[in-house]
């Protein structure tokens, strides 16, 4: 291996949920020469499925690997960490499947327990289902909240990030009807100073923090409802107070086109939908996901399984490779962080 490539910090890629697009996505991902350029990738799922789905998108077969020591990371022969947990003929494409589910979340522990152990850098994760999580009993709606149990950290929030925009939730997977009341001073609180770290983690001295309304017209000074008087401005100034430069609460009909004009370096959404529509819409494919609050980095498409398309050669790889890309600068970040 050149010396070069021997210093690029290695990333773990977990494949998702292997009835999904995760297998696919990976492989054609792991075609794109950028990659390589600045990371040693290693695959952490099933031999059998992403040679599969190699063969499937015309990817170079992968080469199983007992433990990362023995990678050598040949861009013709990608090193997969083989769990050997399910095989190729097990899978249903399309199929919701408990079995896959399990499968997904061991590729998790495993690359988690990688990057605790110092032996990667960073992961990238593969698309899981929620249906098949709870089919299979897994206590846990995503990768956020399985992670924040894996490593031990409470406080966690999810950044999405596409050209242009980055979004961050103060709530995510809850019903519309529970949203409002978890629009609290301290949840605004926690998912701005959690925005901040995260930001300056990614080499922004000083993030400029939106901070979107919940209601419309940013409530109308209380008539169109209280949660900007009583919650969110009441944030924003504590963190003011704290040398945190956060604007808001600015309506959410103008905030993300200020933000993609260049005002804001993120905004902070109330919930899911507010903040991921218009990721989606400026930029859903090259879009991804960043885990914040986690002792480990963390990366992911910002896409699901779909199912509807899985194991038909036709997904699209350029959010994993954003993904990738991210990982890589983030832990060389902060190798740089760390005197390294």
């Amino acid at each position: 291996m050149p010396q070069e490539t021997a210093q690029l910090p290695i990333i773990v890629i977990t494949m998702g949920d292997p009835a999904g697009v995760g297998p696919e996505v990976t492989a054609k991902a792991l075609m794109n020469q950028q990659i390589w350029a600045i990371c040693r990738p290693i695959v952490v799922g099933g031999l059998s499925i992403l040679n599969r789905a190699a063969a499937l998108v015309g990817a170079p077969p992968f080469r199983a690997i007992e433990r990362l020591s023995e990678a050598t990371f040949d861009p013709q022969a990608p090193d997969v960490l083989d769990c050997g947990v399910l095989q190729a003929e097990d899978v249903e494409p399309g199929d919701v499947s408990a079995a896959c589910a399990r499968a997904a979340v061991e590729y998790i522990e495993r690359a988690t327990a990688l990057c605790q152990a110092g032996e990667a850098e960073a992961m990238a994760t593969g698309p899981l289902n929620k249906a098949a999580l709870k089919a299979a009993g897994i206590p846990f709606i995503g990768h956020t909240e399985l992670l924040a149990s894996l490593l031990g950290s409470p406080e966690v929030t999810t950044m999405l990030a596409t050209t242009g925009l980055r979004v961050v939730h103060v709530t995510r997977h809850v019903p519309l009807a529970q949203v409002a009341s978890l629009i609290t001073r301290e949840n605004v609180l926690e998912t701005i100073m959690l925005t901040h770290a995260g930001l300056q983690q990614m080499g922004i001295a000083r993030p400029r923090i939106a901070v979107a309304a919940l209601n419309p017209h940013g409530g109308d000074e209380g008539l169109m409802g209280r949660e900007e008087i009583d919650a969110i401005t009441p944030a924003v100034v504590d963190a003011l107070a704290q040398d945190v430069e956060a604007v808001g609460p600015i309506p959410a009909d103008s905030v993300f086109f200020r933000a993609i004009r260049g005002e804001f370096d993120v905004v902070v959404a109330m919930f899911h939908d507010q903040g991921h529509i218009p990721i989606k819409t400026h930029g859903f494919e090259r879009s991804i996901t960043v885990t914040l609050g986690l002792p480990v980095i963390r990366t992911s498409v910002d896409h699901g399984t779909a199912f509807d398309i899985a194991w038909k050669g036709v997904a699209d790889q350029e959010s994993m490779v954003e993904a990738l890309k991210l990982a890589a600068q983030l832990a060389e970040g902060k190798r740089a962080g760390a005197g390294r």
